[in-house]
């Protein structure tokens, strides 16, 4: 997977991923996080999708840490769950 930062300011954040199914479980959990802004877009299926976050007060950077942090939490518990049956 590829990542590429198109811009970082403190509440504001741009990156290209070639992902798309990243981009939307991350989407949802800085939506869950009640981040001002977390939505992607794609011009054309063999694009990128650029993926743009905005904050209000909470440093971007650290939103996508925690939610990022979340998401290998759920899959942790998803994992053991399938482990345990």
């Amino acid at each position: 997977m590829e990542v590429e930062v198109v811009s970082l300011e403190k509440d504001v954040c741009e990156v290209k991923i070639d992902n798309i199914t990243v981009a939307e479980i991350l989407r949802v959990y800085l939506n869950e996080q009640g981040i001002k802004f977390a939505v992607w877009r794609r011009e054309h299926p063999t694009k990128p999708v650029i993926f743009r976050i905005e904050s209000s007060g909470k440093a971007v950077k650290k939103a996508i840490s925690e939610a990022i942090s979340g998401i290998e939490k759920d899959l942790d518990v998803f994992l053991k769950g399938l482990k345990g049956k």
